[in-house]
């Protein structure tokens, strides 16, 4: 059997670039998808001298509905077939609906939204029937809670878990697996560690590193699962809200809503 291969978008860096890594390390090869210069070029050199796969790679804008059909054709000419896709990238933001502009919700919902559905659409059209393919989409708990100053981030995870769970339907009995990951806080930029360390309490036990998620992510992934909640607290937390009542979910989302207000 010829060696399986990854398309991992969002690969330069944070949850990609470990899912890379992880990957490499399972001797499954890779083809890293990225924005132009976004260190992808170093990543690929890096593994390539560390691991025994080969390293693919390509420097786009995956909000360029060009960009899709690239990265396939790619794979075409160097008789490649993907047998992984990792629908990772994404765009995030903490911030009011106002504060951002409508070109940036935009390209938000292009790149959390568009990218996966016609990547995995192109990627279901080249995948090899006879072999066993994976797909796995980054959703995030954001998809599943409300939370204030996520409001089209939330919007666009929850469109990724029901996107997901309908294509499990769809897919059922066929050789394709595709499971939906739905990781809490990760600490994947500077940024994100600095704010991260000022929580307290379970909101801290919430976050995990990426190359945790990824180890994870992936062990799911190739186990079949459906969806992948790292880190015991927040499974915790996703039971503990299908058993609240909605009454007691909106007086905890408006304290919280409050504490941002004051803060």
């Amino acid at each position: 059997m010829s060696p399986l291969t990854a398309i991992i978008t969002g690969a330069s860096e944070g949850l990609g670039k470990s899912f890379a890594i992880e990957l490499a390390g399972r001797n499954i090869n890779l083809m890293l998808v990225a924005l132009p210069s976004s260190s992808l070029p170093e990543l690929a050199s890096f593994i390539r001298k560390n691991f025994s796969v080969k390293v693919n790679y390509l420097e786009t804008d995956l909000t360029r509905t060009e960009s899709y059909l690239e990265i396939f054709d790619y794979l075409q000419e160097q008789d490649i077939t993907a047998h992984l896709l990792i629908n990772n990238a994404g765009l995030g933001n903490w911030s009011w609906f106002e504060e951002k502009s409508a070109a940036f919700y935009k390209m938000q919902i292009e790149l959390n939204v568009v990218t996966p559905v016609l990547l995995t659409r192109l990627f279901l059209a080249q995948a090899d029937s006879a072999v066993t393919s994976y797909i796995l989409n980054v959703g995030s708990l954001g998809g599943l809670f409300l939370v204030p100053k996520k409001q089209v981030y939330g919007a666009t995870k929850s469109f990724i878990r029901y996107f997901t769970k309908c294509l499990q339907l769809e897919l059922y009995g066929s050789n394709v697996k595709i499971s939906l990951l739905s990781p809490g806080g990760i600490n994947t930029k500077p940024e994100l560690l600095v704010m991260n360390n000022t929580l307290k309490g379970i909101s801290k036990a919430t976050i995990l590193e990426p190359e945790q998620v990824a180890r994870i992510a992936i062990d799911g992934l190739l186990q079949g699962k459906k969806e992948i909640i790292p880190g015991i607290i927040n499974r915790l937390l996703v039971l503990l809200n299908s058993l609240l009542p909605a009454s007691v979910k909106d007086m905890i989302i408006k304290r919280r809503l409050n504490t941002i207000l004051e803060s």
